[in-house]
């Protein structure tokens, strides 16, 4: 994990936010090559959930909504999060994560109030081995802000913690111009924020965030069905953008486990180095959510079936899944250490490095991100053989800027050949391009405006036309 981290600040996939000011836990920059990798992730997600269906639509709403949005929901009196404090060393947890690091489980009773928790014997600071803990305490996540010019009660707001809610708060608005019939789904991407106690592992728990979710609503009574449907779905979306199903676990909720209002949750894990753990939930809901909205602000929510000549709340299933968990996923998978053959036109394929021991003769180490090539930020790069020629130059830049208009592209002239393959390995660039002197017709016509295509896994390099490049990197990255 060490080194993923490392490399994620050396190529620039992910800053920590304020470096210069010492930074600030729990927020994190994406650089050059990491917003293009968060882009990718939501694109993909948004053209399979929603722009290749015809059941389901957008929104994009505020950040900063009604408050009453949270009062409705549930958030401003129990999304909270049980905070123990150490006496001794003044490091602050989250309960249930520290006995989780200890083998203990959290204790927990409902009273009247909520939920109250209560550390188990054994328990002790994870930090200096003290055992003086304060009781836990319910900690709540939103971040508040005010609105308005005056600081007080009547101008709370809070920053969303989830994209959600928006969403049920404009289905009546969203059905009635969208022109579609239950079941539809409506989707959001946006960010979010909750005020983690302890926020770790990287980017994987974090203050600010990014959320993908969709609210699919259905005829009551079909829950089980369409909540068995989208966990197939999100299973082979995630196959879809490189995460090998080996290393995706489909985690079922026990019925203790559900939330009152739920009947059915699936969380996708991943195989993390630091461990298995979410990227994504997807609960069968029930009518939770919009009988809330209905009830509170006083707004009728329910749908009217033409077929059936019924009004009814709609149910609902969410998929709910964390961008930045995906993108943590994703180059978690994607990083690998190989021995790569020297000169790469002697044609070895590479092979995988052995932890401790140096690379065989003709063999030397590379570092290489094995992105999926529709996910990958950078689709092809563009090289001259060599910078001190203008008519290798030119052509380069000739090709660049037509590979450019089409995909992200990346030019360069700095260093030889062999440095210049690397760094692109490094950043997952799955294809890089050479012109060089048989480009310009120097050794034959046959072989003018060919260039030769190198392929970031295989190492396989082919002379391809120059009208070729396109549909070839297009069929691969599609």
């Amino acid at each position: 994990m060490e080194k993923i981290v490392a490399l994620c600040k050396r190529r620039g996939f992910i800053f920590q936010s304020s470096e210069i000011y010492g930074g600030l836990n729990g927020f994190w920059d994406y650089g050059p090559l990491g917003c293009e990798l968060k882009r990718n992730i939501k694109d993909a997600w948004w053209r399979d959930v929603v722009q290749r269906r015809d059941d389901v639509v957008g929104l994009e709403a505020t950040i900063i909504m009604h408050p009453s949005i949270w009062k409705a929901s549930g958030h401003v009196d129990s999304f909270t999060d049980p905070m123990v404090d150490c006496k001794t060393c003044k490091k602050r947890f989250r309960a249930d994560q520290l006995c989780e690091e200890l083998g203990l489980k959290l204790e927990s009773v409902e009273t009247p109030t909520g939920k109250q928790f209560k550390l188990p014997a054994g328990a002790k600071c994870t930090a200096c081995g003290s055992d003086q803990l304060t009781e836990p305490r319910s900690f709540n996540l939103m971040f508040k802000t005010f609105i308005g010019p005056v600081e007080d009660v009547s101008n709370v707001a809070y920053l969303r913690p989830e994209t959600a809610q928006a969403i049920f708060a404009q289905f009546q608005n969203v059905l009635s111009c969208a022109r579609q019939k239950v079941p539809f789904g409506i989707a959001q991407i946006g960010k979010a924020f909750r005020n983690e106690i302890n926020p770790r592992n990287f980017t994987f728990r974090s203050r600010e965030f990014e959320q993908m979710e969709l609210e699919f609503f259905i005829k009551p009574g079909t829950d089980a069905q369409w909540h068995e449907y989208w966990v197939k779905e999100r299973m082979k979306w995630y196959e879809s953008i490189g995460l090998p199903a080996s290393k995706l676990k489909p985690y079922v909720y026990k019925k203790e486990e559900l939330a009152h209002y739920a009947s059915a949750c699936v969380d996708v894990y991943f195989d993390f180095p630091f461990g298995s753990q979410e990227l994504e939930g997807i609960a069968a809901r029930g009518n939770f959510d919009l009988s809330q909205h209905q009830k509170h602000s006083g707004k009728s929510m329910e749908y009217f079936d033409d077929e059936t000549k019924e009004k009814y709340l709609p149910h609902v299933v969410e998929p709910s899944a964390g961008v930045d968990r995906i993108a943590l996923a994703l180059l978690c998978n994607a990083y690998y250490e190989e021995w790569a053959p020297t000169s790469e036109s002697a044609g070895s394929a590479p092979i995988p490095a052995e932890h401790g021991k140096q690379p065989p003769a003709g063999f030397e180490s590379r570092v290489v991100m094995r992105f999926a090539p529709r996910i990958a930020p950078v689709k092809v790069a563009v090289f001259p053989l060599l910078k001190n020629k203008p008519a290798l130059v030119e052509k380069a830049k000739e090709v660049f800027h037509l590979l450019r208009s089409q995909f992200v592209s990346f030019y360069d002239e700095a260093g030889n050949i062999g440095r210049r393959y690397r760094r692109q390995d490094e950043a997952g660039t799955p294809f890089c391009v050479t012109i060089d002197f048989d480009t310009l017709g120097e050794k034959g016509p046959e072989m003018k405006d060919t260039v030769t295509l190198r392929d970031r896994d295989t190492l396989k390099q082919e002379r391809v036309s120059i009208k070729e490049l396109p549909a070839r990197i297009a069929e691969a990255v599609k």
